[in-house]
């Protein structure tokens, strides 16, 4: 076992090696560490209708496929607490507290972190514990669907106040893994003058989200928790660590706009394209525009989105004439009446209708990513030059090398042509088996590519 591992070590020392004297010693590469790439945001249920979150038999056979499939991070959305304070609680406790428990307990049994939302910025106006020191009447509010979201100031002393202890509260109440952070803020916010009574710690911008942002993760990771954070500016702060993995992609509807988006975010990115609004012409283009960059698309899945949420009686919804939420989910809740056996959305970012087969297209390519991106693993984005080519990749051609005890390559054309792939090494296609030192990559398509040494050596 130990001559084992000593060879394995040996691999990675040479592969290494050969990669960098091949790519150069001033090429940028990225060391993986406290990656998690399979993650998957989970649909509870039909809020502000009443549900029960206690784990179903459906609910345990997909987590367990979820964990088999090499899925660490579950991450649960506003579904599971009130903040309409219709079902008796609030937006920091649970309608079904014992349910959640529940939920999580069968989670972490099999090797999953759970995160629930919470917003730094987000809270019902009409909430009874609502104040205006919270907030500047003049900054946007979020006005869809029932929500009626004030952007809570992160300089407002009484909302910190009011958010924090409920935070640290949700957090050990529920055995929670972390922290979601829909953060609610919006970068021009910080032109604005601060409102009577607010203070801005610092002469930088957005000096007071980033101290608030810095206070949320460290109380997450005192538990030993992550932290991810959609919204804001993609790059806040060089000076301290505020998140772990943000997540980007709401609202867009070209996927090569994300991809510019994401690209210009540090490690690590959780993508998800908006499929509520996004056209795309095979699910494979999820991939193409995320993997060679080393970027996994977050999962949109759980129990089905049937769109009820849009139509409860006795709550206050905007009009689908103005209202995009409002008319997506009325129009997911329309076609489920009618295909109650799917394809199923799953999702306020999925297709109406589902798209067949994506779970499984999902967790395919998750097989494949996972070993790509093991701990330690060195990444090399957007490699053009050095030894590894016989002639250097077309401008259209994206290649990228993750190299631990393998070596794989990633060839990914965004071109309208074929491109073609002169390599000094020889390499196998992990999907087809085929071998080769030259590839023809079609127009929108990503090659999937690992080292081999000669002819005669097998593929591991």
């Amino acid at each position: 076992m130990k001559q084992d591992r000593a060879e394995e070590h040996r691999r990675r020392l040479c592969h290494l090696a050969e990669v960098h004297a091949a790519v150069g010693p001033d090429a940028p590469f990225h060391v993986v560490q406290d990656y998690l790439p399979g993650q998957v945001v989970y649909n509870l249920g039909e809020y502000p209708a009443r549900f029960s979150i206690a784990p179903s038999d459906y609910d345990v056979e997909l987590l367990e496929q979820f964990a088999a499939a090499g899925v660490e991070l579950i991450q649960i959305h506003e579904d599971w607490n009130d903040s309409l304070r219709v079902l008796g609680a609030d937006k920091f406790t649970s309608h079904d507290p014992g349910g959640l428990r529940s939920f999580v307990d069968v989670a972490h049994g099999l090797g999953l972190k759970v995160l629930p939302y919470i917003s730094s910025g987000f809270f019902d106006i009409r909430d009874p514990d609502f104040r205006e020191e919270f907030y500047d009447p003049a900054r946007s509010r979020l006005i869809e669907l029932y929500f009626d979201y004030a952007r809570c100031s992160p300089a407002s002393p009484e909302w910190r106040a009011y958010l924090l202890p409920r935070v640290e509260r949700l957090l050990d109440d529920y055995g929670f893994d972390g922290l979601y952070n829909d953060v609610g803020y919006h970068a021009e916010l910080e032109e604005l003058p601060l409102a009577e009574g607010q203070v801005r710690p610092a002469p930088w911008p957005h000096a007071a989200f980033e101290d608030l942002l810095g206070l949320l993760y460290d109380m997450a990771h005192r538990r030993g928790g992550v932290v991810k954070m959609h919204g804001g500016p993609p790059r806040i702060s060089d000076r301290v660590k505020l998140y772990d993995y943000l997540w980007l992609g709401e609202g867009v509807k070209s996927l090569d706009r994300l991809r510019q988006e994401a690209g210009q975010a540090p490690p690590y990115v959780v993508p998800c394209p908006d499929m509520s609004r996004a056209q795309v012409d095979s699910e494979d283009d999820l991939y193409l525009y995320t993997i060679p960059f080393m970027q996994f698309p977050l999962r949109v899945d759980g129990r089905p989105f049937t769109g009820e949420r849009a139509s409860v009686p006795g709550i206050a919804y905007q009009p689908e004439a103005t209202c995009f939420w409002t008319r997506h989910c009325r129009a997911i809740h329309r076609y489920f009446q009618q295909h109650r056996d799917g394809p199923y959305t799953y999702g306020w970012w999925d297709s109406c209708p589902g798209q067949p087969g994506a779970r499984e297209t999902w967790l395919t390519y998750l097989r494949l990513y996972r070993p790509m991106v093991a701990p330690g693993s060195r990444v090399w984005t957007g490699v053009r030059s050095g030894a590894l080519f016989a002639e250097p990749p077309s401008r259209d051609l994206v290649t990228s090398l993750f190299v631990n005890s393998k070596v794989y390559l990633v060839a990914a054309n965004f071109g309208p042509a074929p491109s073609v792939l002169r390599s000094n090494w020889l390499w196998q296609d992990r999907r087809s088996s085929r071998r080769g030192k030259e590839w023809t990559v079609a127009p929108r398509q990503m090659l999937l590519l690992q080292r081999v040494a000669d002819e005669t050596t097998a593929a591991p």
